[in-house]
């Protein structure tokens, strides 16, 4: 078994100068296919349930898939909570099998996103796995404006909650589509000075790749969240498979056709990280 929790996989990420995926599962078919992409570059891979994913799967249900995969991988695997929004959603994914609670108070006040995630940080470590927090809300593409992070508000957030990870907003966007101009790097060594925690970036799938790997290497960001470049390869192969045969009607079949692509483009994925 290779279930590792989120320290287990950053704090080398950290050291070595490389940064882990942490990539965005809606099903069976996708998160199965990082974790077989994962064994082929040799690396570890965080499978994350966000809200959209858990809105269709139950998180005991998620935990139980998790766990499996990470049973049968020669990687370590995170079984990773992404933007829990309460204490109750966290204690359920620790009661479900998960090693790393995120939780996102990043829309609140400082005070008391402070209160709520070193909340959470100190459940999940009385059960020895990891928390991740956020400060400075990350927006959307064509949604809700992002604030950046403040770097003297991160260290007293990183001090005070005692969160294992950091996510930071520098420029990052959730759900974009096309690859930005890239992050802020004055913005990010600044917070890094000030707080000496692994820095993630939610929203990566919008960093050019070239970008992902120079920062890994060389600041403290370990850790990017992909989704919606991997939702992409998914719905693209999804498409295909539909089309080739109008007569087919077998979802297994046709869930079938969207494995190896979705294995090659996490591949592409992992290759940017900087630790292949």
């Amino acid at each position: 078994m290779t279930i590792a929790t989120l320290t287990d996989v950053l704090q080398p990420a950290l050291k070595q100068g490389y940064a882990v995926a942490g990539v965005v599962c809606l099903g069976w078919e996708d998160m199965r296919a990082y974790v077989e992409a994962a064994e082929a570059e040799g690396v570890a891979i965080i499978l994350q349930a966000g809200p959209g994913c858990r809105a269709h799967t139950p998180l005991p249900i998620l935990g139980k898939m998790f766990l499996h995969l990470a049973e049968q991988a020669s990687v370590p695997v995170v079984a990773h909570l992404d933007h829990g929004y309460t204490i109750d959603e966290c204690k359920e994914a620790l009661d479900s099998g998960f090693t790393s609670l995120m939780y996102d108070g990043s829309r609140q006040p400082l005070n008391q996103n402070i209160d709520e995630t070193a909340a959470v940080a100190e459940l999940a470590h009385a059960a020895s796995i990891s928390c991740e927090g956020e400060i400075g809300f990350v927006g959307y593409a064509e949604g809700e404006a992002s604030a950046g992070t403040d770097p003297e508000e991160a260290a007293v957030f990183a001090k005070q909650t005692g969160v294992d990870a950091m996510a930071i907003s520098v420029g990052n966007v959730h759900l974009q589509q096309e690859k930005s101009q890239g992050l802020d790097r004055d913005r990010i060594l600044k917070i890094q000075q000030q707080a000496n925690v692994p820095l993630v970036i939610h929203g990566g799938s919008g960093v050019p790749a070239e970008q992902r790997r120079e920062l890994a290497q060389n600041t403290n960001i370990c850790k990017y969240n992909i989704g919606t470049e991997l939702r992409m390869a998914f719905g693209s192969a999804l498409r295909t498979a539909v089309n080739q045969d109008i007569e087919r009607f077998d979802r297994v079949a046709i869930l079938k056709d969207t494995h190896q692509p979705v294995v090659d483009a996490t591949r592409v994925v992992l290759q940017s990280m900087g630790g292949v």
